[in-house]
């Protein structure tokens, strides 16, 4: 198996591990890479977060309480505000000084896209830009955080891939798609994103109406598909009506075997659909991702000779032989 999720590379990049419409009033427990996080806004609106372990005997910070942006220790009572500062040891009295070592460790956090992205050390770039997120004529759709029994690699290897489209999109887009995949041509698909442009006549049922904007049976689709090392993907659609469905696919590691998926939807529609609608045809194409890959053990091989690839998996390809690169690994 090839394990990944402490290679240092991964260290420096930024990870979607929750929707910010997940934060309630209780503070929220996450994995990412192994580690467990917790996550809460402190009394002055910002961010936190930091290992889910007290610094005093261990317990799970998760379980604690929040009161007005603190932090609470559900075992003894420790306090923590902003930064993940240690304000107070109930045992020690009020005017009791805290020790530097009572303070949390924490990890970079920003909010974009209506997710929270976090860091585990030193960023080595940039949260991946979507221009419609400032573009007044798109609306955004968040689609809600599942956990997949999957490991992350393989993830991004199938959103890299539209050769499954005929065999395993059948309920949704792809049944009666021509399963023949022309020659692909790699390229710069902007400052952030790798892959290819291509074209696709793709089924329209009745309940992809709302998000093709279209009552034909087939539609019509101008696609591109690219990577953002390490994990992220976008895909972008366009009608022949001039329709964008832009979608932002985050796979983030739990550990090697688990990941986080969510989906972020810019579309410069008329708001005249419900977003449930559309979210919830795209939500039927990943659960036929999901149904698949949740069959396929392990972590993806990542040496060159450890898959048998053809014309098709070119994108994929590429983006497997860029990771490996990135983590350093040897064939």
């Amino acid at each position: 198996m090839t394990s990944f999720v402490h290679r240092p590379a991964l260290q420096g990049a930024w990870f979607p591990v929750a929707e910010v419409a997940d934060l309630g009033v209780s503070p929220l427990a996450v994995t990412l890479l192994g580690e467990r996080l917790v996550i809460w806004r402190g009394s002055d609106g910002v961010l936190v977060v930091a290992l889910d372990s007290c610094p005093h005997r261990e317990a799970p910070l998760s379980i604690g309480t929040l009161i007005d942006g603190e932090l609470s220790c559900a075992y003894h009572g420790w306090k923590f505000s902003a930064e993940g500062r240690c304000v107070l040891v109930p045992s020690s009295g009020t005017d009791a000084p805290v020790a530097r070592a009572a303070h949390l460790s924490c990890r970079r956090v920003e909010e974009r896209y209506g997710l929270i992205w976090v860091c585990p050390g030193q960023p080595t770039g940039a949260i991946p830009k979507i221009v419609q997120d400032d573009d007044s004529s798109f609306r955004r759709l968040n689609s809600g955080v599942e956990e997949w029994e999957v490991s992350t690699p393989r993830l991004v290897d199938n959103f890299m891939d539209f050769s499954h489209f005929p065999w395993v999109h059948t309920g949704t887009f792809g049944a009666g798609q021509n399963p023949e995949v022309p020659k692909l041509d790699l390229g710069q698909l902007d400052d952030d994103f790798f892959g290819y442009v291509y074209e696709v006549d793709a089924a329209n049922p009745d309940e992809a109406s709302a998000v093709s904007g279209s009552d034909d049976d087939v539609v019509h689709r101008v696609m591109t598909t690219g990577f953002s090392l390490p994990f992220i993907v976008r895909s972008t659609i366009r009608y022949d009506d001039g329709l964008q469905h832009i979608l932002l696919l985050c796979s983030t590691p739990i550990d090697d075997l688990r990941s986080y998926f969510t989906f972020v939807v810019w579309r410069n529609d008329d708001h005249s659909v419900d977003p449930e609608e559309i979210i919830a045809f795209d939500r039927a194409i990943g659960a036929e991702d999901k149904a698949m890959l949740e069959q396929v053990p392990g972590t993806l091989p990542l040496e060159r000779t450890g898959l048998t690839s053809v014309q098709s998996d070119k994108p994929s390809v590429e983006w497997r032989r860029r990771f490996a690169e990135l983590i350093e690994v040897r064939d």
